[in-house]
Order: C-alpha cells, then sequence, then structure tokens
C-alpha cells in the first residue's frame, strides 16, 4: 500500500472509546415493543434502509449493532444491556417523526436520527419534545443545531462550514488549483449549504470562482449545464460539484464523457461504493471530504474496529458511514456513563463536557447557548478508475460563518 500523505494529523489522542470498551448492536434493526427499564436500556433510532437516504443510514446501522454487540460483551451501559431499536424511516421526514414518537412511547433513552437535516431533524424534535438527547449520525448543514432544534440536539458530523472549506482549502494550498466552478444541487439543505461554504472559503483563500450552475435531484439530464461548462472562455482548474448519488454519477459521467479532465470536488455524499461502481474508468481525479477511512493508518482504534468488523461481516468497510454510526452509539455511551444517568439533560451535558476520540476523528461541541457546534477533523479520499485512496486528515484553517 502506498503510504498516504497525512495533512495536520491529530495530536497525542485522549481515551480512546474502544480502550474504554464504551461500544454500542442490536438485538436486531427494530424490535417490535422494546422498551428502556430493569436491566435493559433501549436506544431508539430512525434510520433510513430504504429510499434515497438509505445509502447513508444502513451503513450507518449496522456500525451501530456491531458496537452495540461489543459494548454489551463488556457489561452494557451502567451495568444493563443494550438494545438498539430501529425503524426504517423510509426516506420520509413524516415517517422518521413519527418513528421517533413510536420509539419514545416504547422507553427509548435517546433517539439517533437520520444522517441528513430535512430527513433527521423530525426526529431529534421529537426527542427535543419529550426531554431526550438526540443526535444524528452524520447531518452536516449548520441548521443542525441546538438553536433550532433544542438544547438536547446534536449531530455527530462537522458541519458544512468545515467540510466546504476543508475541500476548498486543500483545493488551494494543497493541490494549486486557483480557479473553481461550483454546480449545486438544490434539492436538499446539504447540498445547497456545502456550495455556499466552499465558495465562500475558496475565495477567503485567494481563488477565484469562474461561475456557478444548479442542478435539482430527479432530472436525470445535465446537458444543459453541460453546454454552458464547455462555453467557457477558460476552463477552470477545479469544479466542485455539490450532488449525491443517483444523479451525482450521471453528472460526473457526463462531464468525463464530454472530454471535462479538470479535477472534481465535492463533500461526504461521494463516499458511496454505488457512486464509484457507477463511474469505473471514467471516475478520475474526483476527490471528497469525509469522515474516516478504513484503514489502520487512519487512526489509532480503527485497526481494533476493523478486526471486530471483519470478524462480524467478513468484509472491508465501503464507506464512512458504518463509522458515523459505530461512533454514535459510542457517544450516548459514555455520556450516559459520565453522567451516572440517562436523563436527557445529564446526557447532553455530558455531550458538551467531554472530548471524543472517535473513529471519525477527535470532537468537542460547544455549549447549547453556542449552538452544539461541532469542532471536528475530516479526511481527504481520492477517487482514481473504481477505487479510492485516503490521502489524509484534514483540519481548514479558516470557517465561515454559518
Amino acid at each position: 500500500m502506498e503510504e498516504p500523505t497525512v495533512i495536520r494529523i491529530r495530536s497525542t489522542p485522549v481515551v480512546g472509546l474502544i480502550g474504554l470498551a464504551l461500544v454500542i448492536g442490536a438485538c436486531g434493526a427494530g424490535t417490535p415493543g422494546a422498551t428502556s427499564g430493569g436491566d435493559k436500556i433501549v436506544i431508539g433510532a430512525s434510520l433510513t434502509l430504504t429510499g434515497i437516504q438509505a445509502p447513508f443510514d444502513e451503513p450507518g446501522l449496522r456500525g451501530g449493532n456491531l458496537a452495540i454487540e461489543e459494548l454489551n460483551k463488556k457489561g452494557g451501559i451502567l451495568g444493563k444491556q443494550v438494545q438498539l431499536d430501529n425503524l426504517d424511516g423510509k426516506s420520509d421526514p413524516v415517517v422518521v417523526g413519527n418513528n421517533a414518537i413510536q420509539l419514545i412511547d416504547r422507553g427509548a433513552v435517546a433517539i439517533i436520527a437520520p444522517c441528513d437535516f430535512d430527513f433527521g431533524s423530525p426526529a431529534s424534535r421529537e426527542a427535543q419534545k419529550a426531554g431526550l438527547v438526540g443526535i444524528s449520525t452524520c447531518a452536516s448543514s449548520p441548521l443542525y443545531n441546538s438553536t433550532n432544534l433544542g438544547d438536547k440536539q446534536f449531530t455527530l458530523s462537522m458541519w458544512n462550514t468545515t467540510m466546504g472549506s476543508a475541500a476548498a482549502e486543500y483545493a488551494f494550498k494543497e493541490k494549486g488549483w486557483k480557479t473553481a466552478y461550483v454546480v449545486t444541487d438544490t434539492f436538499i439543505d446539504y447540498t445547497k449549504s456545502l456550495s455556499v461554504y466552499f465558495i465562500d472559503s475558496f475565495k477567503n483563500a485567494g481563488g477565484e470562482v469562474f461561475g456557478e450552475d444548479t442542478y435539482t435531484q430527479g432530472a436525470q439530464d445535465f446537458s444543459a449545464q453541460l453546454q454552458r461548462i464547455q462555453g467557457l472562455a477558460t476552463q477552470p482548474d477545479v469544479y466542485f460539484v455539490s450532488s449525491y448519488q443517483p444523479d451525482l454519477g450521471t453528472i460526473i459521467r457526463a462531464m468525463r464523457s464530454a472530454g471535462i479532465t479538470a479535477p472534481i470536488f465535492g463533500g461526504d455524499s461521494y463516499d458511496d461504493p454505488q457512486l464509484v461502481e457507477s463511474l469505473g474508468d471514467l471516475g478520475k481525479d474526483v476527490f471528497f471530504i469525509t469522515h474516516t477511512y478504513a484503514t489502520p493508518d487512519a487512526g489509532p482504534n480503527m485497526k481494533a474496529f476493523l478486526d471486530l468488523w471483519q470478524a462480524k461481516y467478513g468484509d472491508v468497510p465501503d464507506t464512512a458511514f458504518v463509522a458515523t454510526g459505530w461512533d454514535t452509539v459510542n457517544v450516548i455511551a459514555q455520556a450516559i456513563e459520565s453522567a451516572k444517568s440517562t436523563d436527557g439533560a445529564a446526557v447532553a451535558k455530558a455531550m458538551e463536557t467531554l472530548e471524543f476520540d472517535l473513529l471519525t476523528g477527535k470532537l468537542d461541541w460547544s455549549d447549547a447557548a453556542s449552538g452544539h457546534e461541532p469542532n471536528k477533523e475530516t479526511v481527504v479520499v481520492e477517487i482514481t478508475q473504481g477505487s479510492t485512496k485516503f490521502l489524509g486528515w484534514y483540519l481548514p484553517g479558516y470557517l465561515p460563518k454559518p
């Protein structure tokens, strides 16, 4: 394996969660009638297993399931066995919110929400109403904050302020790309805000944005945008394309087939094995910012996780989103242990106070008055002809205002 270039790698880690055995696997992806009480603690989840959101949530559920199994082997939380009770959110915000209500009625002590503001926020709003901690596995919109959702609500992900800035600074400072063109999928806040923060940060670094264009998920036709790109007087050094599958593959294939060879950059929605597969030989010089990478080089806790994953599933994780599920339940477990209680206010306070050393990097949140802003590292990955390559951890020096 070629040695990765690790950019601004983390300092000596604080106590890792694997070392503490605070790892959390469900007795099933949705067990009817599950309740907390007696010798059992139930964590509820409304992660989507079907529809457009599934590629980001389903891997997270598998990671959470494995974490639960490992936690229970070590005695659970507060001496009680733990169960992860998931109801399929079906990529429908209404269903996600209704699922959260059911899970709370069953006695869940915390709610895990989908990996997106538009799809995940209904679950967090219901958790807040019930006085419980809610946490999205990887929603990166800055709208996922305690000001909008309540003082017990969090997201495990870095915000798009960090993700967009990391992409911009890496492109400008590490790769030397001075000009950019931005294409934004307008379907959800994630893709819209990611472009906003990329543009802000790219200009702040000294770069020039030649132009911007939009696309709407579901159109499956990139010909008009492609015509405008081909009509540019000068081609940019890099294209920032903020979209997601299935249409992201359509966009990139169209650009490459038309002879557009400049590098393409994006966010964690690129961390989808279906995208890599769909691009095939056309997937060259494609870069993205994500949460972690499945190699021991990614951090001191990763090898132990990969060994557990191999023993459980017989393969190697093909997306960072398995780690977001693992980390989410670990955070809940450590916070409950620290609070010595499942009380929502006490658990939220512990989450604000602790610093977490995770598979997805070091994490600490600001307090509720400051929005529970996550201070989080990012990973840079390259897609090249059917495979991905870990380029290193990257923490941008500039963060645009949310």
